[in-house]
Formats: C-alpha cells, sequence, structure tokens
C-alpha cells in the first residue's frame, strides 16, 4: 500500500516528540480560562481556491522528507473548496456534552482535564462520533446561525477536516511555515512546553483566518489516512481495508519548533489515544 513506503518516518516523527508528552495538562505559565467555550463551536469560512501545500528540504532546513512533494518537486498546487473550520479545537466540556448525551465509550481521562483545555485522550473514532453528535445537534438547535442552518439542509456535513484543508487553513495562500509567517514564536502557540493550555490563550493576531491553536497544543486528528505524496482528495478512500494511518496536523505541547510548522505531518494509528492527540472539527461539502 501507498503509506508503507513512508509510515516509518512518520512514525519517527511521533515518536520523536512522544518523550515530552507525559506532563500534566496545563501549560506551565499558561493562565486557566474563565470559563469553557460553548457547546457549539464558531466556524470560520476558509475561501475556495489554490494553495501552496508541502515543503520542500532544499529551501526550509527543517522539513521533513515526507513533506517533499515528490523527488523532482518540493512543493504543490491544491486546489480545495470553500469549507468551515472551527476556530478552536474541541474543548473537554464540549466533549463532555457529547458523552453525557450520548452511549459512546469515551476514555475517562478524556473527560478528567480542565473545561476550556483541548480534549485529549480520544481515537479517531471517537473524534468522527462527536462530529456525527454534533452535526445532529447543530441540526436541531434554534441559537445556530442561520447560515450553517442552510449549509447543513443543503448536504454539508459537520466531520474532520481533509489534511489538504487543514493545512490550507493554517497557512494561508502565502505558503508561510507557521500560520503566524516564517519564523517560530512562543509567544504565538505552545509548544516545548509541559502541557496543555485553555483553547485560544495565545493570541495570533497574524494567523490566517483568525484560527488558534494550529500550531501546537495538541495533535489533531484529520480525515486523511497516511498516504505519501503528492496530495490526491480523490484517493482518499482508498484501500481503506489496510491498516492504515492516519494523519494528525500542527504538532502539540510538547514538540520542538520543527514539528508545530504547517506542513509538518503525524499520523496514527485510528485506536490511539494519547495525552498529546486532539482534534478540531470542519463543515465540508463531500
Amino acid at each position: 500500500m501507498r503509506w508503507r513506503a513512508a509510515a516509518a518516518a512518520v512514525l519517527l516523527l511521533l515518536l520523536v516528540g512522544a518523550r515530552a508528552h507525559v506532563a500534566p495538562l496545563r501549560a506551565q505559565g499558561a493562565a486557566e480560562a474563565p470559563a469553557s467555550r460553548p457547546a457549539f463551536p464558531e466556524l470560520v469560512e476558509i475561501p475556495g481556491g489554490p494553495f501552496v501545500m508541502g515543503a520542500d528540504p532544499s529551501a526550509d532546513p527543517m522539513a521533513f522528507d515526507n513533506e517533499r512533494w515528490s523527488p523532482s518537486q518540493g512543493t504543490g498546487m491544491v486546489d480545495v473548496p470553500t469549507f468551515y473550520l472551527a476556530r478552536h479545537e474541541v474543548t473537554v466540556a464540549q466533549f463532555a456534552a457529547f458523552a453525557r448525551a450520548s452511549s459512546w465509550r469515551v476514555d475517562p481521562q478524556a473527560l478528567a482535564g480542565p473545561p476550556a483545555h483541548p480534549v485529549v485522550f480520544v481515537s479517531w473514532p471517537d473524534a468522527l462520533a462527536y462530529c456525527r453528535w454534533l452535526e445532529g445537534e447543530l441540526k436541531r438547535a434554534p441559537e445556530v446561525p442561520g447560515r450553517v442552518r442552510q449549509l447543513l439542509a443543503e448536504g454539508w456535513r459537520v466531520t474532520l477536516p481533509s489534511e489538504a484543508e487543514w493545512e490550507k487553513a493554517a497557512r494561508g495562500t502565502d505558503g508561510r511555515r507557521y500560520p503566524w509567517g516564517s519564523e517560530p514564536r512562543r509567544d504565538r502557540a505552545n509548544y516545548q512546553n509541559q502541557g496543555t493550555a485553555p483553547v485560544g490563550t495565545y493570541p495570533c493576531p497574524e494567523c490566517a483566518h483568525g484560527l488558534a491553536d494550529m500550531s501546537g497544543n495538541v495533535w489533531e486528528w484529520t480525515s486523511s489516512p497516511y498516504q505519501p505524496y503528492p496530495y490526491d482528495a480523490s484517493d482518499d478512500r482508498a484501500n481503506l481495508d489496510a491498516d492504515a494511518l492516519w494523519v494528525m496536523r500542527g504538532g502539540s505541547f510538547g514538540d520542538p519548533a520543527r514539528q508545530v510548522r504547517t506542513p509538518a505531518r503525524g499520523a496514527a494509528d485510528p485506536g490511539a489515544r494519547r495525552a498529546f492527540i486532539g482534534f478540531r472539527v470542519a463543515l465540508v461539502k463531500r
């Protein structure tokens, strides 16, 4: 299968950061948010169009080999239709509402963190189950914005973003290495730290689309199985009968600057539940 050829590199990427991921679920020096985020996510429109995906190790010394588009090409252009992405990662409080309202069996550790922090110890199926539940809630709740209600009525779905959707939302259309620009900044994201921070703790006025925590805090599940580049949305559902790994993006609180870059790719077994893996939701037409 295509993913097997580079799976070892992706797993190595996770193992490099895993040694730091045993700390309490609170960022060092970060203030606790006064209240948890509302039950419904704030969805931000990401306009459709092309963007630069991937990274060329010859141009970016921090790029991993699995970010290279092809043996002869460092990056590629991908055209992504308009979609919506949650401004924040799903919080413990939001996930707890799902756990109370459904019969889905969640890891007790997922509900043990502070309410305003990103939920962790969630598997890929856990994240998708939350998305299905949230879609139903959004369709029924009277306070949901009319635009969201209209899109759901037209067949749009609440799910995880694809790998390409996530990267476009994080880096914009100018090929930036981090959501805020070309250089790492400890005041813009929660990385090289001791634990998670409340979502939205780190201001990032330069970040594309005003999204929070697209670097650091927690790795975020996507809907894409791990496959070598070039990225092709049409084969995202190919060979899923194999033991596929699923792409995660963004890096986590314990990772170095190299792993919280916008093109950095991680992957894990879909059943993995770890203290550094969370997710955010998307509203898409697919």
